[in-house]
């Protein structure tokens, strides 16, 4: 096996929230032991429902903030405990690119100032023609959008102006954190299409996270499913969506509109009540409140990620057969 370009171990995140209007306050509880690792190359998808910790474990990633403990290895070097510089520098191999993309441009630059932001950060030599180089590996005219500003743009435009910006540095490791959710069907699959060309040209690796398990499963090569800000499934993209183990799992699939009229006479697994808050989680495995084959143990015994078949994890005590 070689080293993963990744490597997340034991990542805890918690967060104080005050009480208003009469709701008690508390310790957020937004990731707890989350582990798992990334290849280069590879396109690692995170799905869940709202509030799971997807978005947390981005920034976790990225320290920013640090995870409380934990440890996050990046190309073989604990971010964790890298000083300011040294995390600055670390940054340069880990970008980002964010869901909404007119709020992640600054409206006041022209696009040419905005590709040019890192370079400039840098102290990037040449920044001209590498701005020009990057609008055009991302499917901008340079002499048309160069001196434009964000709200001369439509929303698939901006997204490729962030994508360019984030690619900048040549980094390793893109975290896009719903890149495409706000826009429409056409322009996700032109995005989705520049993503995997800049994959194949540039070499790069993604965590991808959205809600959208359908778009997700186009895209990964594996898939990791949140819930309550743990793991609950891990495994090949491939896999994990034809013979889901983990009863969450099955239940996030199932509410995938199908277009398959035999698919109807399935009776799919179906949550009741609303997910728990991430304040008082529940004891034991955490999704024991809302699983219809939750038994005694799961209310006590909180389950650990176990590998049921090659690459494929489930943290569940009674998991699903499968196929």
């Amino acid at each position: 096996m070689t080293t993963p370009l990744l490597s997340v171990r034991n990542v805890v995140q918690e967060f104080t929230a005050r009480g208003r209007g009469g709701v008690k306050g508390g310790v957020v509880h937004a990731l707890s032991d989350v582990s798992f690792d990334l290849q280069a190359g590879e396109t690692l998808g995170i799905v869940g429902e709202t509030g799971s910790g997807k978005s947390t474990l981005a920034r976790s990633i990225l320290q920013a903030p640090r995870p409380k403990s934990g440890e996050v290895y990046f190309q073989g070097q604990d971010l964790m405990r890298r000083r300011s510089r040294d995390l600055t520098e670390a940054r340069r191999q880990l970008q980002m690119v964010f869901q909404d993309p007119f709020a992640s441009l600054n409206p006041r630059w022209r696009v040419s100032e905005i590709v040019a932001e890192p370079l400039v950060g840098y102290r990037v030599g040449n920044r001209d023609a590498r701005v020009r180089e990057l609008l055009d590996l991302v499917g901008l005219n340079p002499d048309t959008f160069a001196s434009r500003r964000p709200h001369e743009l439509s929303g698939g435009q901006c997204q490729r102006v962030a994508i360019a910006r984030a690619i900048a540095l040549d980094p390793a490791l893109v975290v896009c954190d719903e890149a495409v959710s706000s826009l429409d069907v056409l322009i996700q699959a032109q995005v989705l299409n520049l993503f995997e060309q800049l994959r194949r040209e540039l070499g790069l690796s993604y965590l991808f996270i959205s809600h959208d398990l359908a778009l997700v499963k186009q895209v990964s090569d594996r898939v990791a499913v949140m819930h309550l800000g743990q793991l609950c499934e891990i495994g090949p993209a491939e896999g994990l969506y034809r013979a889901p183990m983990h009863p969450y799992t099955v239940a996030l699939l199932a509410s995938i509109p199908k277009l398959d009229p035999g698919a109807r006479g399935k009776k799919p697994v179906t949550l009741e009540g609303e997910p728990p808050s991430p304040i008082s989680p529940p004891s034991g495995c955490r999704f024991h409140t809302r699983c219809p084959f939750a038994q005694d143990r799961c209310a006590t015994e909180a389950p650990v990620l176990r590998e049921l078949a090659p690459g494929h994890s489930v943290a569940c005590h009674f998991p699903m057969p499968g196929e």
